[in-house]
């Protein structure tokens, strides 16, 4: 919450689960509410950062950035695209021009 106001967070639990609990905060030194809320916002922010971050090694990161550099190579079907837009073009058959030549012989 961005303002002053509090909410409220209850949970049930085993008395096995609160005696653990409250042992950790007592070897904590805090009291157990503040060890349940600073233990789940601990957890809360590592699964947003799990999340929300891409984590990646050396390598992986190297070869990112320098696919990103690179001049970027048509793939096969780039490349036959253009020789047939060559060809089209040098034949006059792709702007129009052989369609009137066609119709005028």
């Amino acid at each position: 919450m961005a303002s002053n106001e509090r909410g409220r967070i209850t949970a049930r639990v085993s008395s096995v689960v609160e005696e653990t609990l409250k042992e950790a905060a007592e070897l904590s030194g805090v009291l157990l509410n503040q060890f349940v809320v600073q233990a789940s916002l601990e957890k809360a922010q590592q699964i947003i950062d799990r999340e929300r971050f891409l984590k990646l090694s050396r390598a992986d990161a190297d070869l990112i950035l320098n696919a990103l550099a690179g001049e970027p190579q048509p793939n096969p079907a780039m490349v036959e695209l253009f020789e047939r837009h060559k060809e089209l073009t040098k034949n006059d058959l792709f702007n129009g021009t052989a369609r009137h030549k066609t119709k005028t012989t």
